[in-house]
């Protein structure tokens, strides 16, 4: 049919550039909120565009939805404010008939949100617990950073170096503070570089002292030395010892039912069932309003969107906390909104209103006199 191509069309059209408006918000976001991270030693520098990627594929699926409900809002929208819903209307067809060329826009994107939420969002939310996790086990040579104090992996050893060369194999004005086994030690040295000794690697010191104290004990002994070696800790090369439920897949989280694998197992359901219940809330949300102008109903639609996405959330987090079950969330917050969205769809659909039926109060008859 000749309107069912041209509404697919222009619904193509306008999928494509909120698409483009939203992922751009959407990577502009993730790549502050991720500097932010790495500026605290969550992540590598390094690694910022990488983690911005993993995060924003794992926001596809939201992304897509609104995506799709912007463009099925803005596109009916428009043909109700230039009379082409008129012709549908007097061509003998309603809201409901609408439906079956928007599925047949929709199912392409709908597979790409399944696809995404079931199999790339634990890939992508793995990648990232890697990455951090690599970040966190790597070697002391690795975490000195010039001028600044960082921590060994183990936490009982604190580096200081005031600058370095560009292999960090060397450096000028060392600073070591330990805690281990009972006695605090303090090295400093007007250089050191590394050195690998068999199998393990060391800080070779020159021109320096060290300060060593028992604790409890008020001795203190101090050395001078012209060449010190301290070992210092190699990368961790071991795999994550913690597997949180958002990177486990989702046959790994049906195999597993806990409450924290049944609540990501609802959001990622969630996400699905939402696309789905978007396409009818747009058809049934969808008109315009001359007095108010068009904003007012895109802006309606859209703090309907907030509301559901908001209740997806919390309902994970009920879900975790054991307060609401499984089925029934599902069940009441999807179940019931795609009820609602078809009530109201039937409702516009058959113009159906409330009508307030008043009776008049009858008159007496007038009498009047004979004269």
């Amino acid at each position: 049919m000749l309107f069912h191509s041209s509404i697919r069309k222009e619904l193509a059209r306008s999928f494509g550039a909120t698409l483009v408006v939203l992922a751009t918000v959407v990577m502009t976001m993730t790549l502050i909120r991720t500097v932010g991270e790495a500026s605290r030693g969550t992540f590598n520098p390094t690694d910022v565009m990488i983690v911005m990627g993993y995060t924003v594929l794992s926001d596809m699926p939201t992304i897509l939805s609104m995506s799709l409900f912007i463009a099925i809002l803005s596109v009916l929208t428009r043909m109700y404010k230039d009379s082409e819903m008129v012709i549908w209307f007097g061509s003998g067809r309603g809201l409901t008939s609408l439906l079956s060329p928007l599925f047949r826009f929709a199912w392409p994107i709908l597979v790409i949100v399944v696809v995404l939420a079931f199999f790339i969002l634990p890939w992508a939310f793995g990648r990232i617990e890697d990455l951090r996790d690599r970040y966190e086990k790597r070697g002391d040579i690795a975490r000195i950073e010039p001028g600044q104090f960082q921590e060994s992996a183990n936490g009982d050893r604190v580096f200081f170096i005031e600058k370095n060369s560009v292999n960090k194999q060397t450096g000028n004005n060392v600073f070591i503070a330990t805690n281990e086994q009972g006695k605090e030690t303090i090295t400093t040295a007007r250089s050191g570089h590394v050195e690998v000794i068999g199998n393990d690697k060391f800080l070779v010191l020159q021109h320096g002292q060290r300060l060593e104290k028992n604790t409890g004990k008020p001795e203190l002994t101090v050395s001078m030395f012209e060449g010190y070696g301290a070992r210092v800790g190699a990368d961790d090369l071991s795999a994550r010892s913690y597997v949180a439920s958002s990177a486990l897949t989702s046959m790994e989280l049906l195999h597993a039912p806990t409450l924290k694998n049944q609540a990501e197992l609802s959001w990622r359901l969630g996400l699905v069932l939402a696309a789905i219940n978007f396409i009818v809330i747009g058809v049934a949300a969808a008109g315009t309003n001359p007095r108010v102008g068009r904003s007012a109903n895109l802006g309606f639609a859209f703090l309907i969107f907030v509301v559901y996405f908001n209740f997806l959330v919390l309902g994970k987090s009920w879900v975790e906390s054991g307060q609401v079950q499984f089925a029934p969330f599902l069940l009441v917050l999807h179940g019931g909104a795609l009820v609602m969205g078809l009530l109201w769809l039937v409702k516009r659909h058959n113009n159906w209103g409330l009508r307030w039926r008043t009776r008049a109060a009858a008159a007496p008859p007038s009498q009047g006199s004979a004269s």
